[in-house]
């Protein structure tokens, strides 16, 4: 029985869908007004409808004037109501102000900000990204409690708005590549539950999302660059504190440990002095596409991806090349901002 219906009603969504798509064309700032607000009876405000009938009927039929009288009472209550609801959503300002990007199977955090120019304050506001069509969030033992809470946070209920606000909510990513946003969706029942307003606003910003990092054996793949292959002005060696290579002294200071004292200057009356030692991290790291250990083409940009994670945690110069890219565009660099770049260039991989 559920399938049927849901059979019969598939393509009347499905045209519906397309019908406010076509009544708000895709933008990153959008004005909710008479065009794109829609406004009908809630659950609640259903059975408040029947009720009207039955008592419009009741008055008629026995024509008793007492009757009637609450029914165009009732009647009143419900067109106060249907103004004051529409009035809540009509008028507000949405604006897209950042899309992060994140890696498949992570949320993309969404900032957005609402206004209202309204010197009366907006209530009981609920915002929410509608899942894509055919896709229903379910919950099973295996959702962690991580999960559970960005879930959670994809409805953001606003009890008062005033001026603006602003909120950041959570999209699920399930693959890589170009993320399209879903649709939002304000709506509010206020003040009685009657009638709900609403509407959809279509972001024109997409959102990127690289792969999933693939852990693997980096010492023995990772193809390590010598200083004779490096161009002028990028040979770069890194070093971290270690007990290797002798780095240089320094005026011993009260409480070192004396274990690194060099007792041969103090022997030889010029002072005691602390020796520092240091283990060479190596100079720039090559992360290229065809030694990665995998034979997949996805699961190499995954390998990929964790490489370029790795290897800007530990801060060390580093190359990624691609089958699609040239040698002339592929650059050394380190720090936060390159590392980006570089999943971001995994995650506009074809």
């Amino acid at each position: 029985m559920t399938l049927s219906l849901r059979f019969l009603t598939q393509p009347i969504r499905a045209a519906l869908a397309r019908w406010f798509a076509k009544r708000a064309p895709k933008s990153d700032s959008a004005t909710l007004n008479l065009r794109n607000v829609y406004i009908f009876f809630g659950r609640e405000g259903a059975l408040f409808a029947v009720l009207l009938i039955i008592t419009f009927i009741a008055g008629i039929n026995y024509g008793n004037n007492l009757v009637l009288g609450l029914c165009f009472y009732l009647i009143s209550v419900w067109l106060i109501s249907f103004h004051v609801t529409f009035a809540h959503v009509s008028g507000l300002h949405i604006d897209l102000l950042d899309v992060t990007m994140a890696e498949a199977g992570s949320p993309v955090w969404v900032t957005l900000r609402v206004r209202s120019e309204s010197r009366q304050p907006r209530r009981q506001l609920v915002v929410v990204f509608e899942p894509p069509k055919g896709k229903k969030e379910t919950i099973s033992k295996r959702t962690n409690q991580s999960q559970l809470k960005v879930r959670a946070a994809t409805k953001v209920l606003l009890p008062r708005l005033q001026d603006e606000q602003m909120i950041r909510m959570p999209v699920m990513t399930d693959q890589r590549g170009q993320l399209e946003l879903p649709r939002l969706k304000i709506s509010s029942v206020y003040p009685l539950g009657i009638m709900r307003a609403w509407s959809y606003v279509y972001f024109a910003r997409t959102a990127w999302v690289y792969p999933k990092p693939l852990a693997f054996d980096r010492q023995t793949q990772y193809v390590t660059t010598s200083l004779d292959e490096l161009p002028t002005g990028q040979q770069y060696s890194q070093y971290t504190q270690g007990q290797d290579d002798f780095d240089r002294l320094d005026n011993y200071i009260e409480g070192e440990s004396l274990a690194r004292v060099s007792w041969s200057h103090v022997a030889r009356g010029q002072g005691m002095f602390t020796k520092h030692f240091a283990d060479p991290i190596g100079v720039e790291q090559v992360l290229d596409y065809t030694d990665m250990p995998a034979a997949h083409h996805e699961q190499k940009l995954a390998q990929l991806a964790y490489g370029v994670i790795t290897l800007g945690e530990l801060g060390v110069p580093f190359q990624m090349r691609l089958p699609s890219e040239t040698d002339d565009a592929v650059t050394f660099g380190q720090g936060e901002l390159f590392v980006e770049a570089c999943l971001l260039r995994l995650a506009k991989m074809p």
